[in-house]
């Protein structure tokens, strides 16, 4: 399979790499660099997200960017509106351009993106069709994958090393409909029978703040993550967060804090940008470095408050400083807990996740699968053993009527479109 993906990259302009976790998708985009950049050719990578980006560089030990960042976005000269300075006038300068998390990217975004290839441009497009579709409008690499237009490799191979991880098998078992492997001895992936909400939440607060970092020596605050399918409702995002709060960054005599909307942010909290904001200006601590961009999902750590400049400081990837006047403060939101929506393009170390009841919507089977393959060590599930069981069996996607899929195939009936 990833020697046919190595293969049809090459052989064709456009071509989809589809898998779940553990079937080489990272292995075989690093071949393919290679062989392109081994034959001169200019390979450019580039995500949906900052923390998508982010990874992808730390896997192929090459830049990659957000495609905002690669399309350029900035003002028009005459107004406030956004725009991509990259298009069909002044296109991205490579050869080959390799898009990962393909399954976050909604048909906007790809059109803007498709725009500014050139002619002659190879474009490889990598990602999840498992996973949940994009947040914004349509479902571009599931519509193009069904299209069967577009010359499509599924790695559905697990590697041994891989077949170690319960994370990775279970994550094979929930798309499958099959039953999940739980609590295998000396294994990744636990779940814990609680029936209470208050009990759920006392177990999670217990994982989080005192069991998972005394026998694993994980870090509470930067290692452990935890993933709710809803905001609101007890075991709802707000709720969490305001709870794990007190045990994970209480209040302390000389620790700053101040009230905004209901919230309090603390020095020592855990923040997450939710949207993006391309003008944010950031500099290291010791100012030898600096740019601008805080993106939607980027996680931070508040640093400093300063009441009399009514300034909350925020620390992002351990090294990113950026400031935010207290009218910016709805920019952020805490994230102790998140949801799952909004860790996808994300990985971290442990995951642990409350199953509760929900709407029919949200006890999906993409969602538990897109919650379940965040997690690179261990996978902690606490609650109710029915509702696991019914996310497993609710294949129910929601629809997206792009017409897209439809549209591909008339392109190539009607031949305004060559293979």
């Amino acid at each position: 399979n990833q020697i046919e993906a190595v293969k049809e990259a090459i052989n064709n302009g456009v071509t989809i790499i589809t898998g779940g976790p553990g079937t080489g998708k990272t292995t075989t985009i690093n071949t393919i660099i290679k062989i392109f950049e081994n034959n001169d050719q200019k390979v450019v990578l580039c995500a949906p997200t900052g923390r998508a980006a982010k990874r992808m560089s730390e896997t192929s030990n090459k830049e990659a960017k957000t495609i905002h960042r690669l399309l350029e976005m900035g003002f028009a000269t005459d107004s406030d509106e956004l725009i991509f300075f990259k298009d069909e006038e002044d296109p991205i300068d490579a050869d080959v351009i390799i898009l990962d998390e393909a399954s976050m990217v909604d048909i906007i975004l790809m059109y803007n993106l498709l725009k500014a290839v050139k002619l002659g441009t190879r474009l490889l497009l990598v990602g999840d069709s498992d996973q949940l579709p994009s947040v914004g409008a349509g479902n571009v690499l599931k519509d193009i994958i069904d299209s069967g237009v577009i010359k499509t490799v599924r790695l559905n191979e697990i590697f041994r090393q891989a077949r170690e991880s319960m994370i990775v098998v279970n994550a094979h078992k929930i798309n499958n409909g099959e039953p999940l492997f739980l609590n295998v001895k000396n294994k990744d992936f636990f779940f814990l029978r609680k029936n209470t909400n208050e009990e759920i939440i006392n177990e999670i607060i217990g994982l989080v703040s005192e069991r998972l970092p005394k026998f694993y020596k994980f870090d509470k605050l930067k290692d452990i993550q935890v993933l709710a399918s809803m905001r609101k409702g007890d075991l709802g995002v707000n709720n969490l967060n305001i709870e794990l709060q007190k045990y994970l960054n209480p209040p302390e005599k000389y620790k700053q804090e101040e009230q905004f909307a209901k919230r309090t942010f603390r020095v020592g909290d855990k923040v997450m940008q939710i949207r993006n904001n391309y003008t944010k200006k950031w500099e290291t601590e010791d100012k030898s470095d600096s740019g601008e961009g805080i993106y939607n999902g980027d996680i931070g750590y508040i640093f400093h408050i300063d009441k009399d400049k009514k300034t909350v400081y925020v620390l992002f990837d351990k090294v990113k400083l950026a400031s935010y006047k207290y009218d910016e403060l709805d920019e952020l939101d805490h994230s102790f807990c998140t949801t799952i929506h909004k860790s996808q393009g994300s990985e971290f170390p442990v995951v642990v996740i409350p199953i509760v009841w929900a709407p029919p919507m949200l006890l999906s089977r993409n969602l538990l699968y897109t919650a379940v393959t965040r997690a690179k060590k261990l996978v902690v599930l606490v609650g109710d053993v029915r509702y696991l069981e019914q996310m497993i069996k609710n294949n129910r996607i929601n629809d997206r009527y792009s017409n897209l899929s439809y549209k591909l195939n008339r392109f190539i009936k009607e031949g305004l479109l060559s293979k």
